[in-house]
Order: structure tokens, then C-alpha cells, then sequence
């Protein structure tokens, strides 16, 4: 794709078979959000900026997977690598249909993919680090590289990986859109969703309807 030097980056957090229904780690209604990221994958296109996909890489005995820890129960929290830990039944496991971007996300239109949760012995809900910021993905290097200065950011889960991206972005100086119509929550708690909401817009990122995303990209010069 020949991009202009427009600052904007379409970022989608997620889209992957195992967190929407019949999934390992469904979250409700997740198969939602891939319609409207078609949409916004088209409004990218004709505006010729990054479209960007993260992508839950977990090797198979991840420590996360209650599965790997005697005792651990799926949805209580534990420790690992020295930080606090939700556990997780098994997904996304590299290699497997779970992992695989849902079937009906345009995935060819990605410009690139970015990969997280690689190491077995900690976490990556964000999409820039892993849980501890011991190692940082390839996306803030890409996005610098490409001049990007704005991020809309959409997909699954809201209260995880979605947020997480979404104030690492933010600390990292990112001016962020979050296109809340096109974001679900795992929920462990009932109001997890609209709490991790109300935290990304205390710290600046501005909640936006799909309809303004495409209307602005439309006025952009492709």
C-alpha cells in the first residue's frame, strides 16, 4: 500500500477466533467487533493509513493457563513473574485455529501484525510491552518509523488488552481514539468494561463513534 504521510494508524487489538463465541476465552458478543473493524479497515484503505493488528501469541505451556499452575483456578488471580495474575484458561496458543484472526476480519488488509505474549513466563495484554515493561514489541519502533502520531484503537477485550494498549499509548505520547462501539469486555466484575473506559479517558484518550472515524478519514487527502 502506498501510504501518504498522513499521522494516523488503524489499530485492531485481538480479533482472533478464540476470544469471540465458541472460542476458548469467548467474550460476549466478540464476533460483533469484527463487522465494524471491516468498516474501518475500508475508511483506512481509502485513506491510505497503517492498518495494524495485534495478535495473543501464547507458546503452549504459557504460565497464565491455569492449565500449567497446580491449584490455579481460571478467573482468580495468582502471581507470576513477580506481578499480580488473572489465570486464563488455554488460548491463542501459537499454531492453533484459536489464534488464528477471526474468519470474517479482512486480515489481508493489515499492513502488519504485531505478536505479544510470546515468552512463557509473563503476560502481554498490551500490545507495546509485556506486563512488567521488560521488553517492548516491534510497534512503537514501527510507529515512529512511519511518523504515526495518532492511534484509533478498537477490538477485544476492553478491560485487558484494549485498555492495556490504550495507556501504554498514552504514556508513550500517543494521541488515542478509541472507537468504543467496536470494543467488548471479558467482565469478570459486571462494570470491568465501563470502568476501564472511564480509566483510558482519565488519562486523555477520547471515546469516539465509528461514524466520526470514517467521516474524518473521509476528509483526509489520500
Amino acid at each position: 500500500m502506498n501510504h501518504t504521510a498522513m499521522n494516523h494508524a488503524l489499530l485492531l487489538v485481538d480479533l482472533q477466533n478464540d476470544f469471540c463465541p465458541n472460542g476458548a476465552l469467548p467474550v460476549a458478543q466478540g464476533d460483533v467487533t469484527i463487522d465494524v473493524a471491516n468498516l474501518a479497515i475500508v475508511a483506512a484503505q481509502k485513506a491510505r493509513i497503517l492498518v495494524i493488528a495485534s495478535q495473543d501469541w501464547h507458546p503452549a505451556n504459557h504460565l497464565s493457563f491455569a492449565d500449567n499452575n497446580p491449584g490455579a483456578v481460571v478467573g482468580e488471580r495468582g502471581e507470576l513473574a513477580g506481578l499480580a495474575q488473572t489465570w486464563w484458561p488455554v488460548h491463542c496458543v501459537q499454531g492453533t485455529r484459536g489464534a488464528e484472526f477471526h474468519q470474517r476480519l479482512h486480515h489481508e488488509a493489515f499492513d502488519a501484525v504485531i505478536q505479544k505474549s510470546t515468552k512463557h513466563d509473563i503476560d502481554s495484554y498490551s500490545a507495546f510491552f509485556d506486563n512488567g515493561k521488560r521488553a517492548a514489541t516491534a510497534l512503537d519502533n514501527l510507529l515512529r518509523q512511519r511518523g504515526i502520531t495518532r492511534l484509533i484503537i478498537m477490538g477485544l477485550a476492553t478491560d485487558y488488552c484494549v485498555k492495556f494498549t490504550v495507556l501504554d499509548a498514552l504514556e508513550l505520547g500517543y494521541d488515542v481514539q478509541i472507537v468504543e462501539e467496536n470494543c467488548r469486555g471479558v467482565n469478570l466484575q459486571p462494570d470491568d468494561s465501563e470502568a476501564a473506559l472511564a480509566d483510558m479517558v482519565a488519562h486523555r484518550a477520547r471515546r469516539i463513534g465509528l461514524a466520526d472515524v470514517i467521516a474524518a478519514l473521509a476528509h483526509h487527502p489520500a
